[in-house]
């Protein structure tokens, strides 16, 4: 686990809350203590040593897209065991945090305001993007949470927007996070792939970490480098599909400037970075 702190200018992810953008790992096994995601279980329980103690979390989870940003608004969602072909243990894990209703609405009615459609879900649980990172950052389980979805159009410009539209929240000690991962190609995962496959992955990492903390560039073209993400090193090698990269758009869009912290946390033979504003 490699720790580097950047300086910066004071942003939107320093107050009221704070703004990061974390992997979650395969499925379940960071829970079950997989030896190829030792790395990564050690850096998530670190994580609250990092941050401000949240009173509220937000979670923008790359494992539920819609066609509108939509927000789970019951008082206790269940789980959603949203992954297949694992140890039967994985399927009773709980994690019980209360959800936040009236944070929900909230949030809505700020999309609404800013001419963006968007919808509660009183019955979805959370999904692993949700509670396997929550179970080993804040294990007590007490702190409300929400689950954000992604939109199904998996554009990039319309994820950042949906982070700024964000900013407009007064919640104090207010966590969002990103849940996703910056490398995310199965095939790799499952085929324990090196050599050249491993320069392409650093490579869009190296591309990721000076897009995201570069202080010769611009926020608008930090901005134009993150709507064009597709055009990085080996970019679709990283990602054949985006959803676990989105999370990062709209954890920027948040903040609207530089992150402050990247800590690169290794997981099944791949390099993947975490963010924080």
């Amino acid at each position: 686990m490699k720790d580097r702190t950047v300086k910066m200018k004071i942003c939107r992810g320093e107050s009221p809350g704070s703004v990061i953008y974390i992997p979650h790992g395969g499925g379940p096994w960071p829970l079950l203590g997989d030896p190829r995601h030792i790395n990564l279980i050690e850096f998530l329980k670190a994580v609250p040593g990092l941050l401000t103690q949240p009173s509220a979390i937000l979670v923008i989870s790359a494992h539920w897209e819609e066609q509108h940003p939509t927000l789970i608004s019951a008082a206790s969602p269940p789980l959603f065991y949203d992954y297949y072909g694992f140890p039967q243990e994985t399927y009773s894990i709980s994690y019980s945090a209360p959800g936040n209703p009236q944070l929900a609405r909230e949030i809505l009615h700020i999309f609404e305001e800013n001419g963006i459609q968007a919808a509660l879900e009183g019955s979805r649980g959370y999904d692993h993007g949700l509670f396997v990172p929550l179970k080993l950052m804040y294990p007590e389980a007490v702190i409300p949470c929400i689950q954000l979805s992604l939109l199904d159009s998996l554009n990039p410009v319309e994820h950042i927007r949906i982070g700024t539209v964000l900013r407009d929240l007064q919640e104090e000690n207010l966590l969002i996070i990103g849940s996703g991962s910056s490398f995310h190609n199965l095939t790799a995962f499952r085929n324990n792939t090196a050599g050249e496959e491993n320069y392409w992955n650093e490579t869009f990492e190296n591309w990721l970490v000076e897009t995201l903390t570069g202080d010769h560039l611009s926020e608008k073209e930090r901005r134009t480098r993150l709507e064009h993400w597709v055009d990085a090193p080996f970019a679709q090698y990283c990602h054949p599909r985006e959803e676990h990269l989105l999370p990062l758009h709209v954890c920027y869009g948040v903040a609207g400037c530089p992150a402050k912290r990247v800590i690169e946390v290794e997981f099944m033979g791949k390099k993947t970075s975490s963010y924080i504003w």
